[in-house]
């Protein structure tokens, strides 16, 4: 500003001044009136009416006559025009000076001509008096922020301030001549920015709209269709404001956003966006987990106590912790990426807010994840694991890549591991005891349920397989090649398996009991791989069919074993002789025929076929083969037996008996009654 330059106030006169210099920062302006004498913001608990007079707020201005002109009032907004042409000018001064290419002494020189009129302090001590309205604690009927004109002049204020303290402390003349000025204006800043981040961290917390989010459901989902709002003044909730606009997470209006946008500018403005990051920070974590106990029951649990946990309370948990973090994800996540986006637009404050906001509590999930990974292995365990390696996998929030390969990979290796120790209780187990009555193994029963649910994880499993098996089994490479690494492991189990119950077989003495046990297995465990497409798929059709092939082998063992032997006694040899009838052969043969049937029957209704088809198979091939041939025989020689009594000692069956009879077997019934005392047809 050159020399001749005249301040705003200099168009005073000096009679003017003098009548006028006990009101430090009175200034001429354009007059308002009389009835805006009160909306200049300033608190009548801050005015002394014993020592102030009334038209302390106002110009007194001489007319050329030598009378008392009009009082003009001073109002914030009147003196922020004035304020705003001065913050111009010292810009220009100080751009002007850094041009300047003249020695150090003609800097100094420039800057002593600039003077700082007094109507600045009259705008600080209104900006203040404004403060003090809004920041008296007092309760109100309305807030500052509910009157958009409210705003715009308050967060205007605190920019001039900010511009002001800028300039003032970057101009050496200012520094040297107006330090209790700049030490008012700096308080004064302090104070504003106080305030906005008292304001700052209330309307982050307060005017939260809460509405049920699009979370991911689970078995019992809690509706509301009505949003709401919470305050912490009140017990009860009630409806904001909003007409028809959609909120959605993480929970804020518009108008809201824009409010937090404005005050966040501000505090930057004024050199205060730590303070304002910080009650950020400090305020949407705490909504966040807040919202996550409200709307998934989330709880914090640390990896101490995960690992102190029984597995059937962690059974409990893994489903919450998964649920929040696909809602983290999907929802919550991305909410807090847009808000710190939009709150903080532009260079890296959103990215890093964001980051700061969530990473803790994604390094909480990953921490979580891997303590249950951590847990002592046991089969039951597999699925919950295969849950959470799919959470991992298709629930994927800004966190750092390495921590989430590092969590997956040790869910991958806990997942091959427990395969393997299924494996290994395979080749342990070294039972020899026998099942009763040729049932199904229990590890047969075990495995294929196992494999079965397994199976319905199926492509996880191949995609655990190949990216986390460190395992090689040279003596089957060129299977490998042919087959995915899950299929490979699937077939191994199976392979091992049919091993152990062909082991198991040779525990019973009998052998057609041996073939009903293999028969029993081999069928659970062909209609437990027909019944799971997923399981089918990996095994395949050739495989099935060998397996059923290998069920029809040992079917004709069984039958050869014990049918073919008293078939034996149906034959011709040994009862004629010379053409003749040998009865006393005859009735031996029948009498072996007879004892041979019972001890059968008395056996083998005992044995256990549990599976319908297998059973209707059984005694369908036995009758046909047994009912014909008996018949044919009681047909042929029964005449050549005495009728009456000889008849009913030595034919103790009819064919109709004998069919019976047969439709008895492999009940399982260890209490049924002998084939002597069952009802005979004569």
């Amino acid at each position: 500003m050159e020399k001749n330059d005249k301040d705003p106030d200099d168009h005073h006169d000096d009679h003017n001044d003098k009548s006028s210099g006990e009101e430090k920062g009175d200034v001429v302006s354009d007059a308002h009136p009389p009835d805006d004498a009160h909306q200049d913001g300033i608190s009548k608990d801050n005015v002394d009416e014993s020592d102030q007079d009334p038209g302390d707020n106002v110009d007194k201005v001489d007319s050329p006559s030598g009378q008392e002109a009009p009082e003009i009032h001073q109002t914030l907004e009147s003196l922020s025009e004035e304020l705003d042409q001065l913050l111009s000018s010292l810009s220009l001064h100080q751009e002007e000076q850094h041009k300047d290419s003249n020695t150090k002494e003609k800097q100094e020189e420039e800057d002593d001509y600039f003077q700082i009129p007094q109507f600045v302090g009259k705008f600080l001590d209104l900006f203040e008096d404004k403060l003090t309205k809004h920041d008296s604690g007092e309760p109100k009927t309305t807030t500052w922020y509910q009157d958009p004109e409210e705003v715009s002049s308050l967060l205007d204020a605190v920019d001039r301030v900010s511009n002001l303290m800028k300039l003032l402390l970057n101009t050496k003349s200012c520094l040297d001549h107006h330090e209790p000025l700049i030490n008012h204006a700096g308080s004064i800043q302090q104070r504003a920015m106080a305030f906005l981040e008292d304001e700052f961290r209330i309307l982050l917390e307060e005017s939260v709209i809460i509405k049920e989010p699009s979370v991911v459901a689970d078995d019992q989902q809690d509706h509301h269709s009505d949003a709401v709002v919470v305050s912490q003044d009140q017990d009860q909730m009630v409806a904001p404001e909003c007409g028809d606009q959609e909120i959605e997470y993480p929970g804020y209006s518009e108008e809201m956003v824009t409010l937090l946008k404005n005050i966040a500018e501000k505090m930057k403005g004024g050199g205060y966006l730590w303070e304002c990051r910080e009650v950020y920070l400090v305020a949407r974590r705490n909504i966040l987990m807040r919202t996550l106990k409200q709307d998934c029951e989330f709880e914090k649990v640390s990896v101490e106590e995960v690992l102190k946990m029984s597995w059937g309370e962690l059974e409990r948990e893994i489903p919450i912790w998964n649920k929040t973090f696909k809602n983290c994800s999907s929802l919550f996540f991305p909410g807090e990426l847009k808000l710190a986006e939009k709150i903080f637009p532009g260079g890296d404050d959103e990215g890093s807010l964001f980051c700061i906001v969530t990473h803790g509590l994604a390094i909480q999930f990953l921490g979580f994840y891997e303590a249950v990974a951590m847990t002592k292995r046991s089969t039951e365990k597999l699925f919950k694991i295969l849950d959470i390696y799919e959470t991992l996998r298709d629930s994927f929030p800004a966190m750092e890549k390495n921590e989430v390969t590092s969590a997956r990979s040790r869910l991958g290796e806990t997942a091959i591991n427990i395969f393997l120790d299924l494996e290994n209780s395979i080749k342990s187990d070294s039972s020899k005891t026998p099942v009763p009555g040729g049932a199904v193994h229990p590890l047969t029963r075990y495995t294929m349920n196992y494999l079965k649910y397994s199976c319905e994880y199926k492509d996880t499993l191949e995609q655990v397989f190949k990216s986390h098996s460190t395992m090689e089994r040279e003596e089957e490479e060129e299977k490998e090649e042919e087959n995915s690494p899950f299929a490979n492991q699937l077939m191994r189990i199976m392979d091992l398996l049919d091993g152990n119950m062909e082991a198991k077989s040779k525990l019973y003495k009998d052998i057609p009991l041996s073939c009903i046990f293999m028969m029993n297995n081999g069928r659970y465990i062909v209609q437990k791989i027909k019944g799971s497409a997923e399981i089918h798929e990996v095994m395949g059709d050739t495989w099935c069919r060998r397996r059923s092939s290998e069920l029809r082998n040992y079917h004709k063992n069984y039958q050869r074993e014990t049918w073919g032997k008293l078939l034996g006694f149906l034959g011709h040899e040994g009862l004629m002789h010379n053409g003749k009838i040998v009865k006393p052969n005859l009735k031996e043969r029948f009498k072996s025929f007879n004892a041979t049937f019972d001890e059968i029957h008395k056996t083998q209704t005992t044995w256990v076929v549990n599976d319908e088809q297998l059973q209707s198979e059984l005694r369908v091939s036995i009758t046909a083969v047994m009912i014909p041939a008996y018949r044919a025989f009681m047909a042929r020689f029964g005449q050549y037996l005495d009728p009456g009594r000889q008849t009913e000692k030595y034919v103790k069956y009819q064919p109709e008996d004998i069919e019976d009879l047969i439709d008895e077997l492999f009940e399982g019934n260890t209490s049924s009654s002998s084939a002597a005392t069952a009802k005979r047809r004569t």
